[in-house]
């Protein structure tokens, strides 16, 4: 039974093209716009088990993916590949957290920045309150 619904998912052409546009953080507004059609018509194309070739070649290219790439989506194959590169990529996490201080170090002395900005509009402001 889990074979059937598994093989059902990968065969299954319109929810390819809604798992890759999910991955590209699209609406189906967004892939409609792109390709010219509806947002009704995206959905619908989302529920059809097979696209033709044709089709899932514009629909491949409106999500800006190869036609190959779409029409041999798998999650499994994207979590293969994506657990294969985080292992030999040298990525820690203890890299992840220093890149993280590097980040955050210019948003730090900016808040600094405004906040000695601010301490001086108050002394200035409580100067200006003192002489009247």
């Amino acid at each position: 039974m889990s074979d059937t619904i598994t093989n059902t998912l990968t065969l299954h052409r319109g929810r390819k093209v809604e798992k890759v546009r999910k991955l590209r953080g699209w609406t189906q507004s967004d892939l409609g716009d792109r390709m010219g059609i509806t947002k009704q018509a995206v959905s619908k194309l989302e529920q059809s088990e097979n696209i033709s070739d044709e089709k899932l070649n514009e629909v491949a290219e409106a999500l800006e993916v190869t036609f190959e790439g779409l029409r041999d989506f798998s999650e499994e194959k994207v979590l293969y590949n994506t657990n294969n590169f985080y292992e030999n990529s040298g990525v820690s996490a203890t890299n992840i957290a220093a890149n993280i201080e590097t980040v955050n170090n210019p948003l730090k002395e900016t808040i600094e920045m405004f906040e000695r900005q601010l301490e001086i509009a108050r002394k200035e402001l409580m100067d200006v309150l003192k002489n009247k």
